[in-house]
């Protein structure tokens, strides 16, 4: 593949994308753990055979793919795991694992179910919360998310983000060999994808709003880069920039009045503000330079962008309101992509190190980069809500796969499908439905 565009806006980036079935499932697979672990065990919920979806299994899933926790195999439970009457706490200290959690999945009206979860603390042999959700007939998988964030979250003392969704960019190829472009969304662990936008062109730069109801994207349907917001809830989509010129990389404020996007004048990207409810459209800046990929400040009040202004591809920064850019990346020859952390403390972006782009954190108050992946063509970084990893897409044996490293680098995870390519990943807000 060739080097990436660091400003995100040739079409070539696109068609770089190999071809996905529709509604592959991304297999997670744990590259690089923590040491010291959490133990914990998650016994097999009673009844939950009897429904579609194993609870349990979701759940073990969930906490065993954080690398934060280290989960007992069946093939080492007690005897009487699922012995009723409450946990045999003596027999589950004997396998070493310092948590446990039990449960069942029963009816509860129609269509409808009760999941009963309750943490145990093996050591002091007590009861540690009841993790109990309600949940219909379809939803049992998220109730399975809904129960690990309480898990992690009581554990680690940190929000969970098992019960959140990305989305990403995919391409399908047909029998007569036409493309189409799939823009999909899916849960955090790659379950239940589904199709948002298909497109015989390409599709680029998903973004979430913050309440997760619409997403915005760049589609080049008109013949030319132009940005669409869509409604999840009912697939109504409408284009919200238009004109001369090509119109690229939206990206929502956090009161998801606005969009920041890049937007061609006289051939040239500067940054611009939209105005969703009025239309009003306002430029930032105003460089001979490419100016693209903006990305809100925590609290609203500043856009980060990348620029060659400066000779090469960095990081800037410029109040929303217009007024003077400053550059905030100096470490390298190369930053691009930035995502700011939720906590506004941190940057993600793509780090040339070592002739490889990589993901790296930019520390903002003490101006220091640190590598996190080991990849040679890493690209469009994406925090999670609770800010603990960040998704990104990157190759593995000739294709592109979406993979997540933690804010510290000690964790790495890889989500692949089967002969397929991803791109263009975007970790959404926490939900509110």
């Amino acid at each position: 593949m060739n080097i990436p565009n660091p400003l995100r806006i040739a079409l070539s980036l696109c068609l770089a994308l190999l071809l996905p079935r529709a509604h592959a499932v991304l297999e997670v697979e744990i590259t690089q753990g923590v040491e010291g672990a959490i133990p914990i065990a998650i016994a097999q919920f009673q009844g939950s055979g009897a429904v579609s979806e194993r609870v349990d299994g979701v759940i073990e899933s969930d906490l065993h793919n954080s690398g934060l926790f280290d989960t007992l195999p069946p093939t080492r439970f007690p005897a009487d795991a699922a012995a009723p009457g409450g946990p045999d706490l003596s027999a589950w200290r004997a396998t070493g694992v310092d948590y446990l959690v039990t449960g069942a999945v029963e009816p509860d009206g129609p269509d409808h179910y009760r999941v009963r979860a309750e943490l145990w603390n093996v050591l002091s042999a007590q009861p540690v919360r009841d993790l109990s959700v309600r949940a219909a007939a379809g939803s049992l998988r998220r109730a399975g998310h809904q129960i690990a964030d309480r898990i992690y979250e009581e554990l680690t003392g940190e929000r969970g983000a098992f019960d959140t969704r990305i989305a990403y960019v995919a391409v399908r190829q047909r029998p007569d060999g036409a493309r189409r472009f799939l823009l999909q969304i899916a849960d955090s662990d790659g379950h239940g994808a589904q199709t948002v936008y298909d497109s015989p062109q390409p599709l680029m730069s998903p973004t979430w709003s913050p309440d997760g109801r619409r997403i915005a994207y760049v589609s080049f349907e008109s013949g030319r880069a132009a940005v669409y917001v869509q409604e999840l809830a009912t697939g109504k989509r409408r284009q919200v920039s238009g004109g001369q010129g090509a119109h690229s990389a939206p990206a929502w404020s956090p009161d998801g009045r606005r969009l920041a996007m890049a937007i061609s004048v006289n051939g040239n990207f500067d940054i611009h503000v939209l105005e969703l409810a009025s239309g009003r459209l306002s430029r930032l800046t105003h460089h001979r330079a490419i100016d693209t990929e903006p990305s809100w400040s925590a609290d609203g009040s500043e856009i980060y962008f990348t620029s060659d202004r400066g000779r090469g591809p960095q990081i800037y920064r410029i109040p929303a309101s217009g007024g003077t850019a400053r550059r905030v990346t100096f470490e390298g020859r190369y930053n691009a992509s930035a995502d700011v952390a939720p906590d506004g403390r941190e940057l993600a972006l793509v780090h040339l190190g070592d002739g490889s782009y990589r993901i790296a954190t930019f520390d903002l108050a003490h101006a220091s980069v640190q590598v996190l992946t080991q990849g040679r063509l890493d690209e469009s970084p994406s925090f999670a809500p609770n800010g603990r990893l960040i998704l990104y897409a990157t190759q593995h044996r000739g294709r592109g796969v979406l993979a997540a490293v933690s804010r510290d680098g000690r964790i790495q995870v890889r989500l692949s499908t089967p002969d397929e390519d991803v791109r263009e990943p975007a970790w959404g807000p926490y939900r509110r439905d």
